[in-house]
């Protein structure tokens, strides 16, 4: 059996550009230096005594230190836990106590939040993302250690957003991740000259998945701790970054400082945006700067990306989520039967493939309701059109039955955020004593935007069926988000519910 470990592609990485600049942070970073900084992390890890299987757990932004700490625990066969770091402590706590970590490794800025954490005080714990990380591991070999996790073993545990109920742990084995990579490298336009801003966080899949993609082609990662729109465009203009990974967020606060930075964006290629829908909007107005938008689809349970949908493809699809990576699989069942349907029918979307992750930790109940036989029930409704591109329509829980009738959610989004006074829109389903249901639609408007309530929903009303339209609309200054930047639509739904 071929004895994969994902540790490993940092050691042939080095092998094949040694000399190449991989990973920029504090400091710069050949893929060989970088190999022998894992290396000596490894040969750390060794001496605390931590054990395959057993789990890290690192409450750190985008820096080298994290790069550092997965690589090298995955040698040894040691499971790395990305933790968001904007949780509070009590979701800190809950994660803390369900994985179990032999080790936390934390930046300083956290150290507060770490040490007021309820938890076991014998764990130990590291501090990193800064000089005393080199410190720590200057005294230690760089000698390869010997591979103890291949193939189906767990690399990684990437807990959930938790939109709805307590976050789960996703197991990630070291096949899924180079299948993960494979599969984006030959879907979209990934090469070994590129230089990738990193500023999706790498405790979500979104942000870490370029990181072994990048690995496997050879590009380089430049590591941005927290995302700045105007840091960002002068890192794009000093390090002639060529593409990097967003949430639509990110885009729209980028175009709204671009005036003030005036940047040099000609190296930028194309920039891939997922997490949530791309508004055509959006993409429209980037092109028109000469920068091409790939629209991802993506879920942790997957990955990452399960399709993109690139300009090349063509302007018609632009609405579709594309086709899939290489090696993926998706399909579309009866939300009743569970048996496929016909194209352009509409369903639950399932995916299967060597992306699928491999269950959820300690948590089987939940993990039988997703996984059958390879096959990962995303939740999502969607189609697949005769061309085979990809529909995402709405998560499962947040349809709306009104009336008998099934709408769309994300299809009454679309529509609302195609007015350009709109900033950023979510549509919920409020209840109502006649219809069971209605649509209810929170606004974000520009700031000297005059739009009424009455003008959103005739907006509606003439792209839509009279039926699907929203029938109430309320103006807020902005959404709730995760960390992932996934609109919290049970927080809309709580504060709706709070004012009925």
């Amino acid at each position: 059996m071929f004895a994969l470990n994902i540790g490993e592609m940092m050691k042939h990485r080095a092998y094949l550009s040694p000399s190449e600049e991989g990973f920029i942070g504090r400091k710069r970073y050949s893929f060989k230096e970088m190999n022998e900084r894992v290396n000596k992390f490894s040969n750390y890890l060794k001496e605390q005594h931590i054990t395959p299987g057993e789990r890290i757990a690192l409450i750190c932004k985008n820096h080298e230190d994290f790069i550092t700490a997965f690589f090298g625990a995955a040698k040894l066969g040691i499971i790395t836990v990305p933790i968001n770091w904007r949780l509070e402590l009590q979701e800190l706590h809950y994660i803390i106590s369900d994985c179990e970590p032999s080790m936390i490794l934390f930046d300083r800025e956290f150290s507060d939040k770490i040490n007021q954490l309820e938890i076991d005080t014998t764990i130990p714990k590291l501090e990193v993302g800064a000089s005393s990380f080199d410190h720590q591991l200057a005294s230690y070999e760089v000698d390869e250690p010997l591979l103890a996790s291949i193939k189906d073993d767990i690399a990684l545990i990437m807990y959930t957003s938790g939109t709805t109920g307590k976050p789960k742990g996703a197991m990630i084995t070291h096949e899924n991740l180079f299948a993960a990579s494979a599969g984006m490298s030959h879907a979209i336009d990934w090469w070994a000259q590129d230089r990738f801003l990193s500023v999706a966080p790498f405790f979500h899949i979104g942000g870490f998945a370029p990181i072994i993609t990048n690995l496997h082609n050879g590009s380089t990662s430049i590591l941005m701790a927290d995302f700045d729109p105007v840091v960002a465009w002068n890192l794009i203009e000093t390090e002639k970054i060529t593409t990097m990974m967003t949430i639509p967020v990110m885009l729209q606060f980028m175009l709204k400082v671009m005036d003030k930075v005036k940047p040099n964006y000609s190296s930028i290629r194309n920039i891939t945006c997922g997490a949530s829908a791309v508004p055509t909007s959006l993409i429209q107005t980037y092109v028109k700067l000469g920068i091409n938008i790939q629209q991802v689809y993506g879920i942790t349970e997957y990955t990452g990306a399960i399709s993109f949908w690139k300009n090349t493809m063509g302007k018609e699809k632009v609405t579709s989520m594309g086709k899939t990576v290489f090696h993926g699989n998706v399909k579309v069942v009866d939300l009743e039967t569970k048996q496929e349907v016909n194209i352009n029918e509409v369903g639950e979307l399932v995916c299967s493939g060597p992306q699928v992750f491999n269950g959820y930790w300690r948590n089987e109940v939940e993990t039988n309701k997703v996984l059958k036989d390879n096959n990962y029930f995303t939740g999502d409704i969607g189609k697949i059109d005769e061309d085979g591109f990809i529909y995402v329509m709405d998560r499962l829980k947040d349809m709306i039955i009104s009336g008998g009738e099934n709408i769309y959610s994300s299809e009454l989004e679309s529509v609302i955020q195609s007015h350009p006074e709109i900033v950023e829109v979510a549509v919920i389903g409020e209840p109502d004593e006649k219809w069971g249901e209605i649509p209810k639609a929170f606004v974000v408007t520009l700031k000297d935007s005059s739009l009424t309530e009455e003008a959103i929903i005739r907006l509606c009303k003439e792209s839509l069926a009279s039926y699907k339209s929203v029938k109430k609309v309320e103006f807020v200054e902005l959404l709730p988000r995760n960390g992932a930047g996934k609109v919290l639509k049970h927080e809309l739904i709580k504060m709706d519910t709070a004012r009925s």
